[in-house]
């Protein structure tokens, strides 16, 4: 599955984010194949990026183990876990630092950049920014389990909207499917009630299948 807007494929499906972005949002068709050997894929199956286009692919058990070491290739495999991290700590004031606009965005360190990354969805999709370093620094001195996040492939999301403060690892594509659903269902300027029932619906989901934080120092 392709989410970047250099793609180069053939398809006129796959050279639209926003086609891949609603796909992504959809009901998955009865039967996906693997993109890189074509075998037939379970309906949850693995998924590499490619980090230099924010790309991913879906891929069988094979391919991952095979392609996903980006260390030795092009890609890096998508891990499955998730942590809901309810003891992180960032107030207020130190979210206000990060200049984020809306209350929910995720945050992932880009191995092609070199730095830290704030992406933020919104209905005309992801809005991109960098993170000062000093900034970012200052919290993972607070949350030392942000530097064991895996570049590229997994992420600080957060959900601060309605007063929650709830903030997850996350693989990547997890990240891309929420804004893929905001594109999708909303209307207006506020969005309607059927995005945010979207909304609420996917953080229940990820919340349900996070797993308890390993400790760090």
């Amino acid at each position: 599955m392709d989410f970047t807007d250099t793609d180069i494929s053939p398809d006129p499906i796959a050279r639209n984010p926003i086609a891949r972005l609603r796909r992504l949002a959809q009901p998955r068709p009865a039967e996906e194949r693997c993109e890189l050997c074509s075998a037939a894929l379970a309906p949850e199956h693995q998924h590499l990026l490619k980090p230099e286009k924010r790309q991913l692919f879906c891929a069988c058990d094979a391919c991952a183990v095979l392609f996903g070491n980006g260390q030795t290739g092009q890609y890096q495999r998508v891990p499955r876990r998730i942590e809901y991290w309810p003891g992180f700590r960032i107030d207020d004031v130190q979210w206000d630092a990060l200049g984020i606009p809306i209350t929910l965005a995720y945050f992932f360190h880009s191995s092609p950049a070199q730095q830290v990354m704030a992406m933020y969805p919104s209905p005309a999709g992801a809005t991109e920014t960098t993170l000062p370093a000093d900034v970012w620094q200052l919290l993972v001195d607070d949350n030392p389990a942000l530097a064991t996040l895996e570049p590229d492939v997994e992420a600080l999301l957060v959900n601060r909207v309605g007063g929650a403060r709830d903030y997850y690892r996350a693989p990547i594509d997890e990240c891309f499917k929420l804004v893929g659903l905001i594109r999708t269902h909303w209307r207006g300027l506020h969005g309607g009630s059927e995005a945010w029932a979207q909304i609420e619906t996917f953080f229940e989901s990820l919340k349900a299948r996070s797993v308890k934080p390993r400790a760090h120092a």
